[in-house]
């Protein structure tokens, strides 16, 4: 039986909310959804798993390892595992993206603030 959350049960910021799989659903996946006002975004962390991103609106400027890469609306990113990574917000309106962790809940070590 299929099983239907509001998102709104799951907003742990004005900006972000986070659906953990493992406890709501029995399921191996969560996800973000963020609006990243402009000058805002995480700072570097690493996960045991890939992250993949999915830009939806606006454009991110993500730091990937040592790499900089500026990622329009229309593009997915995929963060190898245990790769150091962030990104900020750098234009002038919301970035709108969803973050995939293939895990039932997301592992995170933080490794600068944002």
């Amino acid at each position: 039986m299929a099983r239907v959350f509001p998102l709104s049960d799951m907003q742990t910021s004005p900006t972000a909310w986070k659906f953990e799989g493992g406890p709501r659903a029995d399921a191996p996946v969560s996800f973000f959804v963020t609006h990243t006002p402009p000058g805002k975004g995480p700072g570097l962390h690493v996960h045991p798993y890939p992250e993949v991103f999915l830009v939806q609106e606006g454009t991110a400027t993500f730091r990937v390892g040592g790499d900089q890469l500026e990622v329009p609306a229309g593009h997915v990113v995929v963060v190898p595992p245990e790769t150091p990574h962030g990104f900020k917000n750098h234009g002038q309106g919301t970035l709108r993206q969803v973050s995939i962790h293939p895990h039932p809940e997301v592992v995170q070590t933080w490794l600068e603030d944002d």
